[in-house]
């Protein structure tokens, strides 16, 4: 299983980069970053100062949106980069949240995101793509390799995920919920004649390391990741919208929103979320990866025999530095395979 981390681009963008570098140190191999030009600052102009102070680690957007941003200017900057550093990138991309609600604008079609894809990742390979009935590619380009990765909740989203993504983001952390997500995932792969174990799993949410065993800081540690439960909600709220309650989505997602009343996107993706108070204890635990280096470990175990191939950790709470610690020291090694030197 790889390892990645999950940081905003909150000023100074100089601790970002620290952040990113010490990921680098205790073994994570992805740095993935927000991407909401309004509400953070820029990330791409990040990824370049993280890929120069780092050896290993590939950057990208957790994730980006076909609507904010153009196709092909997307595609420039990641075979920019690789051109840069050495093909260390990768593209996570979605439907639009929080980077057009704070336009007023609304989530792309999966019409839409489908062709996205197909651009983007024809271009960032230096392959050549239609675009606006022209055959255009980047002259300058050679060698470029980056994969594209889906974001995905609802049936349709996850289908087209199986049909045309190198992987799959799945925003929460919720074994039972994965199962569900990654099968249907699989089996459109299949049935698009691809090859599902060719489809990379890689589940995001908060990771806190702390002492599991007090109740005092195990109340702290939730209330410093219940922002995650109302940031998949608006993803949630979507979908119920699309499919009603009584759809084919698994009850445990889309019941908790029920106390939902609005969302504040200025507190988006932070610690204190006020707009998130509506989130149960419950949804916060399965959502999330809380406690002792021993309880991350065992989730872990569980995502990873369902086909997860990578979690990435967002690290938005007041443990940051401790965490990527705890995980170098005693996480990331316990899922490492075991190789012996002498047999």
């Amino acid at each position: 299983m790889d390892f990645g981390v999950v940081l905003q681009t909150n000023p100074p963008a100089s601790r970002t980069v620290e952040l990113a570098r010490q990921a680098e140190t205790h073994g994570f191999s992805h740095v993935w970053t927000f991407d909401s030009h309004l509400l953070w600052q820029e990330p791409f102009v990040i990824y370049s100062a993280i890929l120069a102070a780092t050896r290993r680690v590939v950057v990208g957007p957790m994730v980006t949106n076909p609507a904010t941003r153009d196709w092909t200017v997307i595609a420039s900057l990641f075979a920019t980069l690789n051109e840069m550093y050495g093909n260390r990138t990768i593209c996570g991309i979605g439907r639009g949240d929080s980077a057009v609600r704070t336009l007023n604008g609304r989530p792309s079609n999966l019409a839409t995101l489908r062709e996205s894809v197909h651009v983007i990742r024809e271009l960032a390979n230096s392959r050549s793509a239609e675009v606006n009935g022209a055959t255009v590619r980047f002259p300058w380009s050679e060698g470029s390799v980056m994969d594209v990765w889906v974001a995905a909740y609802g049936p349709l989203a996850l289908k087209l995920t199986g049909e045309v993504g190198d992987g799959f983001i799945l925003q929460l952390a919720d074994p039972d919920i994965a199962a569900w997500m990654i099968r249907a995932v699989r089996d459109a792969a299949e049935r698009a004649g691809r090859d599902p174990d060719a489809v990379k799993f890689c589940v995001a949410a908060p990771m806190y390391v702390g002492n599991g065993d007090s109740p005092a800081e195990r109340a702290h540690m939730r209330e410093q990741c219940r922002w995650f439960g109302g940031m998949v909600g608006n993803h949630v709220a979507d979908i119920v919208t699309k499919y009603g309650a009584g759809s084919s989505v698994p009850r445990a997602l889309t019941d908790y929103i029920e106390g939902r009343q609005g969302y504040d996107y200025n507190e988006h993706g932070r610690a204190g979320n006020s707009h998130a108070t509506f989130v149960p204890d419950e949804i916060v635990e399965r959502f999330c990866l809380l406690g002792s280096p021993r309880e991350h470990v065992e989730k872990l175990e569980a995502l990873r025999e369902l086909g997860v191939t990578q979690f990435a950790g967002y690290l938005q709470h007041d443990n940051k530095e401790e965490t990527l610690r705890m995980y170098g020291e005693r996480v990331i090694p316990a899922l490492r395979e075991h190789v012996v030197a002498t047999a």
